[in-house]
């Protein structure tokens, strides 16, 4: 029998300025941190970040993941200034603000910022 993992850490997608606005506030609420996938459908080496992305979610479940994809929401994406994709976004309590911005598909460099991001947020905390 199978085991279906409750409250399991996810991506979640992003589909309108609306449920931007949401998940941000919501963030900022809990001082809560996001890390931004900014995508596109038709860019390879985005979608060949989705499954790191999604184990990242994983790995850091106090983290908030969030994909945009930047020809459904072009909006949030002109708010962030992206220009290349993938783009990913480090945003310190939810913040408007990108904290870390990270252009292209390297995984081993996004994982070691955000376990920086990690380590200045508890330093902070300390």
């Amino acid at each position: 029998m199978e085991t279906i993992e409750l409250n399991k850490p996810k991506v979640v997608v992003i589909d309108s300025v609306q449920s931007w606005e949401f998940y941000v506030t919501q963030a900022s609420n809990q001082n809560s941190h996001i890390v931004v996938h900014f995508t596109a459908s038709w860019c390879m080496p985005s979608v060949a970040m989705v499954s790191f992305f999604e184990e990242l979610a994983s790995d850091y479940p106090d983290f908030l993941f969030l994909s945009v994809d930047v020809d459904e929401v072009k909006e949030v994406a002109a708010k962030n200034d992206i220009k290349a994709m993938p783009t990913f976004l480090l945003l310190k309590d939810g913040a408007g603000a990108a904290s870390e911005k990270i252009v292209g598909a390297n995984p081993e460099e996004l994982k070691k910022r955000i376990d920086g991001f990690v380590q200045t947020t508890r330093a902070s905390i300390a």
